[in-house]
């Protein structure tokens, strides 16, 4: 997990072309979601962290945007897991 505030602009931009950063997330609700979210994109930069997998941001003890990921939301909120 990468905290928005511990990266600079241009590492960020490189971490994201080669595939090291996949998800963003606010790390005060704890919710993960695509880079491409508009909902995301609103949030404040000193909440937004990035993760590299799905994996590591279930494993930080995040769950999946009801946005952008509504079927994966679903399953979660069904307590189902993928």
């Amino acid at each position: 997990m990468i905290h928005h505030l511990d990266i600079s602009r241009q590492a960020l931009r490189s971490a994201i072309k080669h595939h090291l950063i996949c998800l963003g997330g606010n790390r005060k609700l704890k919710i993960y979601g695509t880079l491409s979210c508009s909902t995301g994109k609103r949030m404040k930069r000193e909440n937004r962290v990035f993760f590299a997998s799905e994996r590591e941001a279930i494993q930080n003890g995040y769950r999946p945007c009801g946005h952008c990921m509504n079927k994966k939301y679903q399953h979660w909120k069904n307590g189902i897991i993928s």
